[in-house]
């Protein structure tokens, strides 16, 4: 990702921009020293600066004195993502000087971003460009994640945390300033993963109370009704809820872990569309994500849907804490749960040496030791590939024999030339070796085939592996749906694949069979990895979350024909 300039995080406003952004503010004259926002405030404006100086200040930690990260003057404005995002402050705001203001609310400033194509793009790209520089800097202390690297539950915080580009810093309990955190806090080992905040200290923390804390989780606004809820925030979740908000109708998206799905476990995609030199799953999807957003899309995760129902002439559904959202369409992407292979010791292990997704925070936790990739598609070679760049050893175990029939040639191709990863065709973890942390498998010939020339035999028997990364399909998240159509897999039927004996009274009284992508239950509509027949495949999944919703406007015209 490259890093911002000076210019693009900290723009001058002309005379000109200054007009037309001052329109949407409140003008005040503040003293010296006046807090305009505090950390842990609900929300907070964006700040245009008239004349004097406003400083955005990390409050002190348990450890250290307060910081100036950053500091704006004439014609120059505050904020960052946070402010399109909804998240609550976690830095606070104070005038340097005597100053006058202008406070943009949130209302105002989405207001702006609406209207003024020109002032909407040059302050994204602003945010955008903060938000990057905030996580290298003192700014990532306001938020400090302590736990064990072989800690499930502390991978957990800190993919939540990464995949949503939080400004924040992990601190290793094991380590001097890990252990001098928790101590700070009277965290004893049994309270980790442990967050500390400007305004709190979460024990036994979880990407749940993390997103509650900070104003990332859903929060209803009394009689809540959207036009489109998208369930998922993988690639067509996403896609959806650009084309949706973009076009006008009020969106609404969920996911029960974070945005980016499946693809944000990919270290590197370089077959999608318009990045010759490729980009990681998470930064396609996080980008997104912010994409959905500036439309006027709400984004919220962690958020579970439990059950989903018909409800007149709409949808409702209900969340894991039983709150009820009614919507006019529901877009259903909520992909693929990853499969496990059925070895003792499986769940022991996960998140301490077993792995579905192969970015930096796991590729620190194995360091430059040995490593196994199990899978034979594109993401276990991009898995692969990424880890033997970061400098491990790399097994990748294939159950088929031939490494070229299930991934791209372009991919197998570089792991057949690659010095840093040994392939073993026709092979097959049998066994799970260590104490509280993974420390070796036992490999074994599978009963799918021969092992290709291409590929090292392999012998029964253990071999070092601190970190097995699984990537061998996924089967479809659909177990909490009850009602719709699916095929012998789980995968939802849609519209050509819905037979007669599929559809209810409700589509007689409607006097339309099921448009593209939508579901036996009118209105409700599926696109990506979940749905039967999809490609799966990053690009296949964009298209059709964005096909998905020109027939949620198709369906919403026919019912206020």
């Amino acid at each position: 990702m490259s890093t911002p300039n000076a210019s693009e995080a900290q723009p001058v406003l002309t005379d000109e921009q200054w007009r037309r952004l001052s329109a949407y503010g409140v003008p005040a004259k503040l003293p010296g020293g006046t807090w305009i926002f505090r950390a842990g405030d609900d929300a907070c404006d964006m700040i245009l600066v008239e004349s004097g100086r406003v400083q955005i200040v990390r409050p002190s930690t348990s450890d250290d004195d307060e910081a100036v990260v950053a500091s704006y003057g004439r014609h120059e404005f505050s904020g960052e993502l946070n402010i399109l995002t909804r998240q609550s402050a976690y830095l606070s705001a104070r005038t340097a000087e005597a100053s006058a203001i202008l406070r943009i609310n949130p209302t105002a400033f989405r207001s702006m971003m609406d209207r003024d194509p020109e002032l909407s793009d040059l302050v994204l790209r602003a945010l955008i460009a903060r938000r990057r520089s905030l996580r290298d800097g003192q700014a990532a202390r306001s938020v400090e994640i302590v736990g064990s690297d072989n800690s499930a539950a502390a991978l957990a915080l800190r993919t939540y945390a990464a995949r949503l580009q939080l400004p924040h810093t992990w601190n290793e309990i094991d380590t001097p300033t890990g252990a001098a955190l928790a101590r700070a806090v009277s965290a004893s080992p049994e309270d980790l993963p442990v967050v500390i905040t400007p305004s709190a200290v979460i024990r036994h923390a979880t990407p749940s109370l993390l997103a509650e804390h900070l104003g990332l989780s859903y929060r209803p606004a009394g009689d809540d009704e959207v036009d489109l809820l998208v369930i998922g925030a993988g690639p067509a979740g996403l896609a959806a809820g650009v084309y949706g908000a973009s076009e006008g109708l009020q969106t609404l998206v969920l996911d029960s872990v974070a945005a980016g799905g499946q693809a944000a476990a990919s270290s590197r995609i370089e077959n999608y569309l318009g990045f010759t030199s490729g980009i990681s799953g998470a930064e396609l999807t996080a980008t997104a994500a912010v994409q959905a957003q500036k439309f006027g899309a709400r984004v919220a995760s962690p958020c579970e849907v439990a059950a989903l129902r018909a409800d007149g002439d709409g949808v409702s559904i209900v969340l894991a804490d039983a709150t009820t959202v009614r919507a006019r369409a529901v877009v259903i992407a909520t992909g693929a749960k990853y499969r496990t292979l059925p070895l003792d010791r499986w769940a022991d292990f996960e998140g301490a040496g077993i792995y579905y997704a192969a970015t930096e925070i796991e590729a620190r936790a194995c360091g430059p030791h040995p490593v196994a990739v199990v899978g034979g598609a594109n993401s276990a070679g991009q898995a692969a590939l990424y880890l033997a760049g970061r400098g491990s050893q790399v097994t990748l175990v294939v159950r088929g024999p031939d490494l070229h029939e299930g991934m791209s040639s372009y991919l197998a191709d570089r792991i057949v030339a690659d010095a840093n990863i040994a392939v073993r065709t026709g092979t097959q973890v049998t066994a799970l070796h260590g104490d509280t942390h993974l420390q070796a498998i036992t490999l074994a010939p599978s009963t799918s085939g021969v092992t290709s020339d291409a590929a090292v035999q392999t012998t029964p028997g253990s071999q070092e592996c601190v970190g097995l990364f699984c990537f061998i399909g996924a089967t479809p998240a659909t177990a909490w749906l009850d009602g719709l159509a699916t095929d012998d897999h789980g995968f939802l039927l849609t519209d050509a694949q819905l037979d007669d004996t599929d559809l209810d009274d409700r589509w007689a009284s409607l006097a339309r069979r099921p448009l593209p992508f939508e579901t036996s239950m009118p209105r409700v509509f599926a696109a990506g990895d979940v749905r039967a027949g999809s490609m799966k495949r990053v690009a296949a999944a964009v298209g059709e979350g964005a096909s998905a919703v020109s027939s949620v406007h198709a369906a919403l015209r026919a019912v206020s024909a």
